[in-house]
């Protein structure tokens, strides 16, 4: 018996009945032989640390674009913070941890730079070139391990770890009863549960630090009933979902705290993500892609060998092709890229 079997039948024996296990996983889009030592979805979270994508997230924003502050998140401590909490929450649960942390670690990689502005942003130019078509970050991490990552080849994830991906994310949507339920996996449920724990207590704090917010700016009756620090905040939401999970076969809320967790979330979008010092460099983030997509839809030739569809000519083709390459930057490199491609340059000879 190999490792990966013992690992196997420890899953069959230790974890819920209702937990996703190794063992039935149901594949991969191209069959492989199973490793010997790692369960499948040991192996998709150990593919996903190592991708180029993954590592790109260190320089994509959170919130704040490239800060100077060396304490804001970024894209990549948020995934982390996503994972440890998602973790903690499967463990208690008794649910496939190898897998809620391997869709955790995916989650974001799609995720174009300049944070929510850049994913609002290409979601808008793309629809001005391609009516009906969506750019949403979430469907992009799909697009990524699948069709972008090792030259075009993918991670060959499994099946688990891919709906996990595409089905993380409600973006400013309340969280519903009703949505919750309807992700594909409890380990999956978890995730989009925990990245919104996350981001709601890591915003608040950068927003704290940044000065746009303060220790006050939080109402009242929400301080009362989360708590008044950062970590008793994530203690308290994360027992919620641990205590009306226990002996059911869901992962769920309270209708209380589903009731606080939207109220916050519109706090901190109506004081934070869409306050004016904020929105005044949502703009500069907005004309850097919309210029650059434009640069590159009427120059294809321009865009690295690998993002060029076969058939130039072929417009929708053009332009997901050029939205793969945007998406995949990181903010500097961006800006860095809008700078070479659309501001003069000292051409490095003598003065005049």
């Amino acid at each position: 018996m190999t490792i990966r079997e013992q690992l196997e039948r420890l899953e069959l024996e230790l974890l819920a009945p209702h937990a996703t296990k190794s063992a039935h996983s149901r594949g991969r889009p191209l069959p492989e032989p199973p490793d010997p030592v790692r369960t499948a979805f040991q192996r998709d979270r150990d593919r996903v640390i190592h991708s180029k994508a993954f590592r790109r997230l260190k320089h994509k924003t959170q919130v704040f674009l490239d800060p100077n502050e060396d304490h804001y998140r970024t894209r990549l401590t948020h995934t982390l913070e996503v994972a440890q909490i998602a973790r903690t929450i499967s463990r208690a649960l008794r649910l496939n941890e190898d897998l809620t942390e391997a869709i955790a670690l995916a989650h974001d990689l799609g995720h174009p730079p300049f944070g929510h502005t850049g994913e609002e942003a290409l979601d808008e130019i793309l629809r001005d070139y391609v009516p009906g078509a969506r750019f949403r970050h979430y469907e992009q991490s799909l697009r990524v391990v699948d069709r972008i990552e090792k030259h075009g080849r993918g991670l060959n994830l499994t099946h688990e770890v891919r709906e996990g991906i595409v089905g993380h994310s409600k973006g400013r949507a309340d969280l519903s009863a009703l949505e919750i339920a309807k992700t594909t996996s409890p380990e999956a449920t978890v995730v989009r549960i925990a990245d919104r724990i996350a981001y709601l207590n890591h915003d608040l704090d950068d927003g704290i630090r940044s000065g746009l917010l303060t220790e006050q700016s939080l109402p009242r009756h929400l301080v009362e009933f989360l708590g008044d620090t950062h970590s008793g905040r994530i203690a308290r939401m994360v027992m919620d979902v641990v205590e009306n999970s226990l002996g059911t076969e869901s992962v769920q809320l309270s209708d209380a705290m589903r009731e606080a967790m939207n109220e916050m979330k519109e706090f901190m979008f109506e004081n934070l993500y869409h306050h004016p010092a904020v929105q005044h460099e949502r703009e500069k983030m907005a004309r850097i892609l919309r210029q650059m997509f434009e640069y590159y839809y009427e120059e294809p030739t321009r865009l690295p060998e690998r993002f060029q569809p076969p058939d130039p000519s072929d417009n929708q083709a053009l332009a997901h092709a050029v939205c793969d390459y945007l998406a995949g930057m990181t903010d500097r490199y961006a800006i860095q890229k809008f700078e070479q491609l659309f501001l003069p340059r000292n051409w490095g000879g003598s003065s005049l």
